[in-house]
């Protein structure tokens, strides 16, 4: 038995499929064939049940594959162990972020980082909060940078920050002379979204329950995939989006004078870097996570964990 060779069926058992897996292990199919039918004929057990497409392990297989993800796991323990003793901060860190926090969060901090930290190397992708949270049970990433809670067993949270939801209101809407918003108030017909597939989207609808009020028709309907996109549109109409507090810190005076913050107590979604319960690179882990709260804006810092908007469907 060999460390490749668990590396191998972990492989095999996250993406169920062996040329898949050889091309994420950086081999040739037959290759990692070989391995895995020697480690198979080494337990005198068969691990795969190579008849089923997908490829799927045998019940003892899953038992093998699990204890096989625990030692692999402390292999990077003792990696990031002997990298500590020698007083180096270096290693890999894949992370999947939501693009609704990408591009304002990102900014912040990874200029920083990346001098800080000359020897570790980020690799990051925008993910939807269900691929983030497939891609940790698979272990093709580390963390995931998105909003919580996910009521994951397997999967560990610790809380960034909160950042308050705010509405952006063209000029020419009714509600745009009012100091401070109330969920009541929302136009339904008036209100620009996001696109299916993004949890902003769900938290908005689920804010005030807005989902029942969606009963009548509008003469036009158009999902966006951004919030610059949103916001462009509430410019040129008499509607009205809502905004996650870090898209507003670059704003000029003129589009700060749209924002409305809602009544207290203000809602607000919940940043959070999440990992598997199994996951090894604890100092990486540690230390990307003090760059972010020492580079997010002062206000943010001080945003309590008041109302936060749910963004599971309540739709049965």
């Amino acid at each position: 038995m060999t460390l490749i060779q668990l590396e191998y069926i972990i492989a095999v058992s996250n993406l169920k499929h062996f040329a898949k897996a050889a091309n994420f292990c950086n081999v040739t199919q037959p290759t990692l064939s070989m391995q895995i039918q020697k480690l198979e004929e080494e337990f005198e057990v068969k691990i795969f049940d190579r008849s089923k497409q997908p490829v799927i392990p045998t019940i003892l297989g899953e038992k093998i594959i699990e204890q096989a993800k625990r030692i692999i796991a402390e292999k990077e323990n003792l990696s990031q162990l002997l990298i500590q003793t020698k007083g180096e901060t270096a290693g890999e860190l894949k992370i999947g972020i939501i693009p609704t926090l990408a591009p304002y969060l990102l900014p912040l901090f990874l200029n920083k980082f990346i001098k800080k930290y000359p020897k570790v190397k980020l690799k990051i992708t925008e993910l939807n909060t269900n691929s983030i949270i497939k891609k940790l049970k698979e272990n093709t990433i580390d963390i995931g940078i998105l909003v919580t809670p996910l009521n994951e067993k397997v999967i560990s949270e610790t809380p960034l920050f909160y950042e308050e939801l705010m509405a952006y209101i063209s000029k020419r809407n009714k509600e745009f002379n009012k100091t401070y918003m109330l969920t009541k108030d929302i136009d339904i017909k008036k209100l620009w979204l996001l696109e299916e597939g993004h949890c902003f989207r769900t938290q908005v609808l689920n804010l005030c329950e807005l989902r029942k009020n969606m009963n009548g028709e509008s003469q036009f309907e158009y999902a966006a995939g951004s919030f610059e996109t949103l916001r462009k549109m509430v410019d040129v109409t008499d509607g009205l989006t809502i905004l996650p507090e870090l898209a507003t810190e670059y704003f000029s005076a003129s589009e700060m004078q749209r924002i409305r913050h809602f009544k207290a107590p203000a809602p607000v979604r919940e940043i959070s870097i999440v990992l598997h319960r199994n996951y090894a690179k604890q100092q990486l882990v540690t230390i990307l996570k003090d760059e972010i709260l020492n580079a997010i804006p002062e206000k943010i810092k001080k945003n309590k964990k008041t109302f936060i908007v749910p963004f599971e469907s309540k739709e049965s």
